[in-house]
């Protein structure tokens, strides 16, 4: 590319069909050009590979795990997280999510810490990619009969069965599964730390989001597509205006109900 026989415009047009991992020789070509508008062009792409550089040290760091359990011999990881342990209604719901060793997604990480936009677009990649991918969905009765922590559990015993392969090793989020017939490990802040468990949160947070917004259509009163079943003020007021609909965790809300 001779940049100098070039306007700043095609410049431009040009740039956007690089990948950015060949920025560094176009950064190059572009500060022999003198025109200021091409030197800041140079700059906003050195800002951006920089970033780049940064983000993709971040995915290797959060990929420890997996490195050394794949230097171990093995091959079928699954990262596992939940989501829903806290809300007052809807259910918990858990993945399992298998990637094959050399995926490096950038920007993964844990679900709460992405715009709802990064992570459907996530979501997406990580569908595409996965050697493997199962959902365990544990309903409000259950919750109800067993308690949160246990039906926490059941959930990602459930993951793992719905998945397309058994995975010869397990890493989970602060957690450990009573009679689990494969090896686990638990990571605490697994979500923020391990490349595959934070996946596996991407995953179980679309998962119950796209349910909970069904449920907002079928009891709109309660909001249920702003607060995904949280006990926000105006979740909490509406259940005492309507009371509490099919899909409430009765035992998450002796509190609440006392003041009905």
């Amino acid at each position: 590319m001779n940049t100098k026989e070039m306007s700043i415009s095609q410049i431009k047009s040009e740039i956007t069909k690089v990948n950015i991992e060949d920025y560094p020789e176009y950064i190059l070509l572009l500060k022999r050009d003198e025109r200021a508008g091409v030197q800041q062009i140079a700059i906003s792409l050195e800002k951006k590979y920089q970033s780049y550089i940064k983000e993709s040290i971040r995915i290797d760091q959060m990929k420890q795990f997996e490195d050394k359990l794949y230097a171990q011999g093995y091959e079928y990881i699954a990262g596992i997280d939940e989501v829903g342990r806290g809300p007052l209604a809807g259910p918990v719901v858990s993945c399992a999510v298998v990637l094959p060793q050399d995926s490096h997604l950038l920007y993964i990480n844990d679900s709460k810490k992405l715009s709802i936009a990064k992570r459907e677009a996530l979501h997406e990649q990580i569908k595409r990619e996965a050697i493997s991918i199962g959902v365990g969905i544990v309903d409000k009765d259950m919750i109800d009969e067993v308690n949160i922590y246990e039906a926490t559990k059941q959930s990602m015993k459930d993951a793992i069965d719905n998945s397309q392969l058994t995975p010869q090793i397990v890493l989970i989020d602060a957690m450990h599964i009573d009679g689990l017939h494969i090896p686990q490990k638990s990571i605490i802040k697994g979500d923020e730390k391990c490349y595959s468990i934070a996946a596996a949160s991407i995953v179980a947070k679309v998962t119950r989001d796209k349910m909970m917004d069904t449920y907002d259509e079928m009891y709109p009163e309660y909001h249920f597509k702003s607060n995904k079943g949280y006990g926000t003020q105006e979740h909490i007021d509406a259940i005492h205006k309507y009371g509490t609909c099919p899909i409430h965790r009765m035992s998450f809300l002796n509190n609440i109900l006392k003041n009905v």
